[in-house]
């Protein structure tokens, strides 16, 4: 068994030092006050047994806050006054300095904490361990001089999270979306340098590439592109192609017929469009931005964004080579062809392309053969979207964040250049909890966490106001969000609806499950789940007319928090069935992962609460391997099209550098621990396989926590 301690390295679990702990508490207390050294053994093996059915590691508090309630039971209580002193007097010479220690962890690279934190970042790396130090830095800072002490201590118990800390005390925004179209068309600027409109589609591409890796460096979220931005420089390249092949012919003194003139264009025009496409998919790849992974960008492909039908093709063209190249994905390093995490791809489900004998069905046919194979692209469905956002389609920020219909001066509706400000999460398992199951505790309390939530959003706010354009001219200057002077404020970019910010919300499975005894899926339980949406709806309704800030409620994508909160769940509740006995709490509004339904009913289920998620939200179905029945895959889609916004297929594709298999890494429990492995020849070096996952809306590949873990190993096949 294994201790993760306060820097968050992770130890073996040894059992004489609880008893030194409790033996120098005992010498402590008057005489005839002590315990034997009988009795501190078997206090001692108490706490060795909870710690093991606890299923995971436990933390050095957790071990502590045991060794308290054990003493206590024995009726010692002048030994636990002398060992809750001393646990008091050690944390006053901790807080003395808060980031050494974690600092000089990550160096050596034994922080759990740290290596588990984002399943695609690889803290092993330089460039990634000086972010995360920074980010210790920024932390601490933050913790004890930019938030108030109640947010921060609610932030530690589990009751909300305050997302990215990290970067908190510096005045960036969350995610966005990038206004690709303005800044190839009108030109931008990149460190002094200007790019002005480019004359090619392979230019526009790696000029794109370019602005990508800026934008990630900026902003610490996610951030989307549509290839509708780059499809009208395919027309600019197959008419510079075409003047090409008219004078080399008249060199050689040959004229060419209409046909072969277009027949040579367009073959050339195709490989053109290859390599632009593989620049972006190499370059999103392989760059590392000042954060230290992959910068995360979403494509998003909609033949609906075209501007007429030559457009419409030309962008067909593209999304018809973003689609075979993903399906073929990456080499790794020992040359096998492996699926990689970004960039996330987004297929819009329209008229033009659902049905068999609709025109572009063809791209719907290879985008179901490349999510069987490489999990994405994931889908909007056109049709349900517009239902829910004023009649418009556009994409999502970053995995999920979505913002709300705003129109400009001039009443047109507006999307790209916008962003996000922040998000905070409410824990909705705590206020079940703490409400002892009493419905009239449960809204008092929550009030109480959303007034908590509201204070901590708006320092999220306050914290932006006021921050210069030349903090980030790539976003604020040169028209990746705005085109604001050199010395403006983004002020006004952050009222009236023109950038969004999110109350997160996590467990309202197990929110409802405690409160009414039933699975949210239980029609009986269904309503009360509903009201839970509903109220924080209109919450952030009331706090959007008082301030004219775009709040918005979002389906939070936590990844390593999952763990936490339940980690500070069981400390605070103990373990209680189906609500606390997992090393994970359930995302957002999702069916409990080990929960038998049906794919169809499951996306049906959500719809209804993902329509409630105003500031973003998706939905999964669990698939096996369907690679060969690409039909099933279809008919998913096409319910997908028909009920629920944004869905996605979740499947496996993972390979064994040791002995070749390609097919599902399997998660084992070995000593207490859930370890990745080979099912073919019990490879366990997570140095020599390719894992592939969808965490939380977006693919991971760096492992995850042993409370995601276990998350992933419990998810049962929805097909």
């Amino acid at each position: 068994m294994k201790v993760i301690k306060r820097n968050a390295s992770e130890v073996d679990f040894d059992i004489t030092k609880i008893i030194t702990a409790i033996g120098k508490a005992n010498e402590a207390a008057p005489e005839d006050a002590r315990m034997t050294p009988m009795q501190i053994r078997r206090i001692a093996e108490r706490v060795v047994l909870s710690c093991e059915n606890l299923g995971r590691s436990p933390s050095v508090e957790e071990i502590q806050d045991m060794v308290e309630s054990q003493i206590m039971a024995h009726g010692a209580f002048e030994v636990a006054k002398s060992y809750i002193t001393y646990r008091y007097t050690r944390t006053l010479v901790r807080q003395s300095n808060t980031t050494d220690d974690k600092i000089l962890s990550l160096i050596e690279c034994n922080n759990e904490e740290a290596k588990q934190e984002n399943s695609n970042k690889n803290p092993i790396i330089n460039s990634t361990q000086r972010d995360y130090m920074a980010g210790e830095v920024s932390r601490d800072i933050t913790n004890r001089i930019l938030l108030p002490q109640d947010i921060v201590e609610a932030h530690n118990e589990g009751i909300i999270h305050f997302h990215d800390t990290d970067y908190f005390a510096q005045h960036m925004h969350n995610c966005d979306l990038v206004n690709l179209e303005d800044m190839l068309n009108n030109g931008t600027v990149i460190t002094g340098t200007l790019i002005e409109r480019p004359h090619s589609f392979s230019t526009a591409c790696n000029i794109a590439t370019q602005i990508i890796a800026q934008v990630a460096s900026n902003q610490y979220g996610g951030q989307s592109i549509s290839l509708a931005h780059l499809a009208p420089f395919v027309q600019v390249s197959r008419e510079k192609i075409q003047r090409d092949v008219i004078e080399e012919n008249k060199e050689i003194g040959r004229d060419l017929s209409e046909a072969e003139l277009s027949a040579i264009t367009e073959r050339r025009l195709r490989e053109e469009v290859r390599k632009g496409v593989q620049t972006i998919q190499y370059q999103v790849v392989t760059l590392l931005t000042t954060n230290g992974q992959a910068p995360f960008v979403t494509v998003f492909m909609y033949l609906g964004e075209a501007k007429n039908e030559q457009e419409k093709r030309d962008l067909a063209l593209i999304i018809e080579e973003v689609l075979e190249q993903r399906y073929k994905g990456v080499k790794n390093e020992s040359g096998v062809w492996v699926t990689p995490a970004f960039p996330k791809l987004i297929y819009v489900l329209e008229e033009e392309n659902i049905h068999d004998d609709s025109p572009y069905f063809y791209l719907t046919k290879l985008a179901a053969k490349c999510t069987a194979k490489r999990l994405v692209p994931d889908y909007i469905s056109e049709k349900k979207m517009k239902e829910l956002k004023e009649g418009n389609c556009f994409p999502v920020m970053g995995c999920r964040s979505a913002l709300s219909p705003y129109k400009d001066e001039n009443g047109n509706y507006k999307f790209y250049g916008r962003f996000n400000q922040g998000v905070v999460t409410l824990n909705l398992v705590d206020i079940a909890l703490s409400s002892g199951g009493s419905l009239e505790k449960f809204w008092k309390i929550f009030d109480e966490r959303l007034e908590l939530c509201y204070k901590a959003l708006m320092c999220r706010h306050e914290r932006l106001k006021g921050t210069l354009s030349d903090v980030a001219p790539i976003l604020w200057q040169y028209g990746a969000c705005a085109r604001l002077e050199k010395g403006e404020t983004i002020d006004k970019l952050l009222y009236n609806g023109y950038s969004t910010i999110s109350l997160g919300y996590a467990g309202l499975c197990e929110c409802v499950r405690y409160m009414t005894g039933k699975s949210h899926t239980d029609p009986s339980a269904t309503p009360f789940a509903l009201d839970i949406m509903k109220y924080m709806n209109a919450a952030c309704n009331r706090w959007k007319a008082e301030t004219t800030i775009g709040f918005g409620i979002y389906g939070t994508p936590l990844e390593s928090t999952t763990y936490k909160f339940a980690k500070c769940l069981q400390r605070r509740f103990g373990i209680i069935k189906d609500v606390t006995d997992k090393g994970y709490i359930t995302n957002s509004y999702h069916v409990h992962v080990t929960e038998e339904i049906d794919a169809f009913d499951k996306l049906k289920f959500e719809a209804q609460f993902q329509a409630l998620s105003t500031g973003g939200a998706i939905s999964y179905v669990e698939v096996p391997n369907m690679q060969n029945n690409l039909d099933a895959v279809i008919s998913v889609m096409r319910f997908i099209y028909d009920n629920i916004m944004y869905a996605e297929l979740n499947t496996k594709s993972d390979y064994c550098q040791e002995c070749g298999f390609y097919g599902e890494i399997e998660i084992r429990e070995k000593d207490g621990k859930l370890v990745w492995t080979c099912p073919k020849c019990g490879n366990t070096d997570q140095d020599k396989m390719n894992v592939a996952r969808r965490t939380c809306g977006y693919i991971g590949t760096q492992y995850w926590n042993q409370g995601r873990t276990q998350e992933i190993k419990e998810r049962v096949l929805h097909l």
